[in-house]
């Protein structure tokens, strides 16, 4: 990797969607190995920037690079080293849950018998082997949710972002969920997290960014950020959401 410290770079990145604007001049790092929470209320452009660091939205102007490769130009490059758990549970139907890993980690140029050593391994860790051969519709909400994780760690990324991954969980699975990211996080992997619970981001994260209306409002370790009085407008806010 070209740059080994800063897992995610951000410089003056803008994005429209038609004539509204969505990120204005927003310019943040991520370093290797950090917990950073990505706060905001809804609108503020938090999965629009998840969007761009994976590539799956383009944007007008800025540099966008993961761990000094660029997003665009690099794609291959970028795409392999980021896994993404998004909102959504957007799983083929045909699939068991264990050929589902399989089918992500191909996309990788993983092997099948690696990728499927490699999806036991995780079906395992998150609590899922008795569902190994069951297809997703037969797992409940939670189980879902533990599936996308294992899903977005198939590849064995450097960087996993999470796009609000305890939204409507109830509280064992949050807690569990909570004992797995910061499990990855001490094994090394950089997290990068959006969220509407403050308590998510005091109890997780070691760096906290704030976005509002497209703009970065403030980016430092979570206990200065969380002291400062200039920002409780925008904590009601996002609290607020939840």
């Amino acid at each position: 990797m070209r740059n080994s410290e800063i897992a995610i770079s951000i410089k003056n990145l803008t994005k429209f969607y038609g004539k509204f604007q969505a990120l204005d001049n927003v310019c943040f790092e991520v370093k290797r190995g950090d917990f950073f929470a990505f706060l905001g209320p809804n609108g503020a452009g938090k999965t629009t920037t998840i969007n761009v660091i994976t590539g799956l939205s383009n944007y007008q102007s800025g540099d966008v690079k993961i761990f000094g490769f660029d997003t665009t130009r690099e794609y291959t490059q970028t795409r392999s080293l980021v896994g993404l758990c998004a909102q959504e549970f957007n799983f083929d139907p045909f699939l068991t849950i264990h050929q589902l890993l399989v089918y992500q980690a191909g996309y990788f140029g993983i092997t099948p018998w690696i990728a499927s050593r490699r999806a036991d391994e995780l079906l395992d860790r998150f609590q899922l082997m008795e569902k190994r051969n069951s297809k997703h519709r037969a797992l409940s909400g939670g189980m879902k949710k533990r599936l996308l994780l294992c899903r977005a760690l198939i590849h064995d990324p450097e960087i996993l972002i999470l796009d609000e991954p305890t939204a409507g969980c109830d509280l064992e699975l949050k807690f569990l969920i909570w004992d797995y990211l910061a499990q990855l996080n001490k094994e090394g992997k950089t997290v990068f997290l959006t969220t509407h619970y403050m308590e998510e981001a005091e109890k997780l994260c070691k760096t906290i960014g704030i976005i509002n209306r497209g703009h970065i409002v403030r980016i430092g370790d979570k206990k200065e950020v969380l002291q400062d009085k200039s920002l409780e407008d925008v904590f009601i806010e996002v609290t607020g959401q939840e």
